[in-house]
């Protein structure tokens, strides 16, 4: 909510039930000087707002803030994390929020993928939803071919790629600025976005695990890209 609040024009109005709402003061008065509307509601009326078994008694009404690719391209990020076709609302909401946490500029979610305005997507990104420019709708290889014209890298995550994380750390590759595709668990990514991408990468098993979740597997190719730039 906090986060919300901080995003200039992004809340409509704040709903509260009274005990909430004093419980929460500092965010209604956040919402009071920002201009917003702040409204009592009943049990039964916030339990209708909300999706969750047992919600906390105060819930905001927000404008979507996504934005075009074009506009998050524009500003020229030096690190973008794009989902492609990933449907889970709880692993495309965590991955925006390491997304944020490793500096990255936008997230894209690509094709069929989860709403980012999902509610258990929202939950999942902490407040990180409106830390960051999100991009919704494009075509995969349409955004990659988009974030190559802006002059980003695109590092495919995949399981049986020719090239493995640690070579690329080795050889400099992720001081480029880069744009990193991520695929479903179930299905990966699309043949047609492997070969649009530049290179293909897999997250090296140094044990005897066969491979990462989504959200595990995106921390550590994020954070690889976020300590090699922030040395340059």
């Amino acid at each position: 909510m906090a986060e919300a609040l901080g995003a200039p024009g992004t809340v409509i109005e704040l709903f509260g039930t009274p005990e909430a709402l004093h419980r929460y003061a500092t965010l209604g008065r956040a919402a009071s000087d920002a201009g917003i509307t702040v409204s009592e509601a009943d049990d039964e009326a916030l339990a209708a707002l909300c999706e969750t078994v047992q919600p906390q008694g105060i819930v905001a009404l927000c404008h979507h803030t996504d934005v075009t690719l074009a506009k998050a391209f524009a500003s020229g990020p030096k690190l973008v994390a794009a989902l492609a076709e990933i449907r889970d609302p709880g692993n495309a909401g965590t991955v925006l929020r390491t997304a944020d946490a490793a500096g990255a500029g936008a997230v894209v979610f690509a094709g069929d993928a989860v709403d980012p305005y999902n509610g258990k997507c929202v939950r999942a990104t902490a407040g990180s939803l409106f830390h960051v420019d999100v991009v919704r709708g494009p075509d995969p290889v349409e955004v990659v071919r988009a974030a190559q014209a802006a002059g980003l890298t695109v590092f495919a995550a995949t399981g049986y790629g020719d090239s493995d994380l640690d070579g690329l750390a080795d050889s400099g590759a992720l001081t480029l600025r880069t744009m990193w595709m991520f695929g479903s668990e179930a299905h990966g990514l699309s043949d047609a976005v492997l070969e649009a991408a530049d290179r293909r990468v897999k997250v090296p098993m140094h044990g005897r695990a066969e491979s990462l979740n989504l959200a595990a597997a995106a921390a550590v190719c994020l954070y690889a890209s976020a300590r090699a730039l922030r040395n340059l």
